[in-house]
Formats: structure tokens, sequence, C-alpha cells
């Protein structure tokens, strides 16, 4: 999968890990994502999504935390998330809001099924035990899987790059891995720390 990393993912990691700032910092980051997501689904559709959203983007900022101390860096982390994301919106039939094929779900699993077993995690359970107590449903769209427009019913989805986790950083440069952390990390430009809506 092809995802962006900059002070503010760098900042968000030091503060989820940071006592007192990371209950502060995990609820602007489930707004953050919802409020991202909600974006790229169909308008009629858009807020009937939002609590199971907001319930279910609570579970990934608990898995990117649980990742982060099992070793993996930043980007492989919130790789993960994204990858969990992705298995919702299949399941639910919400293809306009995936950033990856639909044919590339396994792929993107076999990477990291080590921590997707460890944690009960699956394509038709993408929280395992993330999973908040009554996480809230929302309608499926689930016809929209066999539209055989497969392009345009994916309009954020990026494909080729099932093999390893690519970061594009502020320049435009796309690596594999990402970055090593910055010395000079300053917690207060974490989403949820100031009134900043920059997307992920």
């Amino acid at each position: 999968m092809k995802i962006k990393q900059n002070v503010r993912h760098w900042a968000a990691k030091k503060a989820l890990t940071t006592p007192g700032l990371d209950s502060l910092v995990h609820t602007g980051l489930v707004r953050l994502h919802t409020n991202i997501f909600v974006g790229k689904a169909d308008e009629n559709h858009r807020e009937e999504r939002r609590e199971h959203l907001d319930g279910f983007f609570d579970g990934t900022i608990d898995a990117y935390t649980a990742a982060l101390e099992e070793g993996y860096s930043e980007a492989e982390a919130r790789e993960i998330t994204h990858i969990q994301g992705n298995f919702d919106f299949y399941n639910h039939g919400w293809v306009e809001m995936m950033e990856i094929p639909t044919d590339e779900l396994d792929e993107h699993y076999d990477r990291y099924e080590s921590f997707f077993e460890r944690h009960g995690i699956t394509i038709d359970e993408p929280l395992g035990e993330f999973e908040p107590e009554d996480l809230p449903d929302a309608p499926a769209t689930i016809d929209r899987l066999d539209d055989s427009e497969a392009d345009l019913a994916q309009p954020n989805a990026v494909s080729g790059y099932a093999d390893d986790v690519y970061v594009e950083d502020a320049d435009g440069e796309i690596t594999t891995g990402g970055a090593d952390e910055p010395d000079d990390v300053d917690v207060s430009d974490a989403v949820g720390m100031s009134d900043s809506t920059e997307s992920e």
C-alpha cells in the first residue's frame, strides 16, 4: 500500500505512547479518519456510516499502538490499520472508500499474517480483539462488489503496491519502509493537540 509520512504522523506516534496525551490524540485521530473516509463515501451514504466509522477507527488506533509495541515501524503499524479499514469497507461493499483493489486484499493480509493471527484479525473480522463493545453497524452496499466497471467503482484504490509498504514523504519521494524517526518530534504537532484538520 502507498501511504504518506510526515511530521504529524511522527508526532501522533509519540503522543499515543505518552501517558496523559494518548487519549486526547486517540480521539483526534478517530475524528480525523472518520471525516476523511466519510468524505470518500457516496454522498447519499455518508452520514449513515459515521457512527460505525467512529467505532471502527477507535479500534484501529488501538491496533496501531499494539503494532508499535510489538516492534513494527510507524509506517508498518499505520499500514496495518489502513488494511483493516479496507477489509471493513470490502465487507460492507463500500468499494468507493477502498484504498486498495479488492483483488489485492489477500496479499496485504499475508504480509501481516503473524500480527493479524495473534490478534484474531481476518478479512471477515477486521478488528479482531480490538473491536469495541457495541460497535455500531451501518447499511451495506454489497451489490457494488459486483460492479463490472471496477476502476470506476473504486476511484480511490491504488494498485501495484501490495508487496511492501510504500511511503511518500513531504517532497513526493516514494521509498519502501518509511523514514527513521526524527530526533526532534514535537507532540504539539499531533492531531488532537491543535485545531488542525490536516488529512492522513
